[in-house]
């Protein structure tokens, strides 16, 4: 039996069609390859970058800013020493790109010391996204940073 170009041309075509939905089903029905956006409310978010922007500014302003290490115990966060530490309240978030379930939030609650740790045992090896959102005499902040843990 010969096979004519313009039959050649409909059964290659109805290959790739396939080909490409096959991966498309796997893609959509298998959770290994969730995604999902990384912030849930992306548009309430994004409607508030005006604010955003200004406590970035007000981050960027400072003369001696926040300083996040990598060391042997975990992340430290070190407050600038002119700053009084009872003063300074906020949130860290630390956002895992790839994994949503490792997201999480520590209270800035400083007392004496202008360090903040984040133990190493809460940290899963890879990429996270670090946003510091504090205020200090009325004035907020946010900062951004990404680390890499080994």
């Amino acid at each position: 039996m010969k096979i004519n170009w313009g039959t050649a041309i409909v059964i290659a075509f109805s290959l790739f069609i396939s080909f490409i939905l096959y991966f498309v089903i796997k893609v959509q029905s298998d959770s290994k390859y969730d995604n999902d956006l990384v912030v849930e409310e992306y548009y309430k978010h994004d409607a508030k970058f005006g604010d955003e922007m200004e406590r970035i500014q007000n981050a960027q302003d400072l003369k001696s800013k926040p300083i996040i290490t990598i060391m042997e115990e975990g992340v430290t966060v070190v407050f600038p020493k002119t700053l009084v530490p009872k003063n300074i309240k906020g949130k860290v978030s630390l956002y895992r790109p790839s994994n949503k379930k490792l997201d999480f939030e520590i209270p800035i609650s400083l007392s004496d010391a202008t360090t903040l740790l984040i133990p190493k045992k809460s940290l899963a090896g890879g990429r996270w996204d670090i946003n510091m959102e504090w205020q200090y005499d009325g004035k907020l902040y946010l900062t951004k940073e990404t680390i890499y843990i080994n």
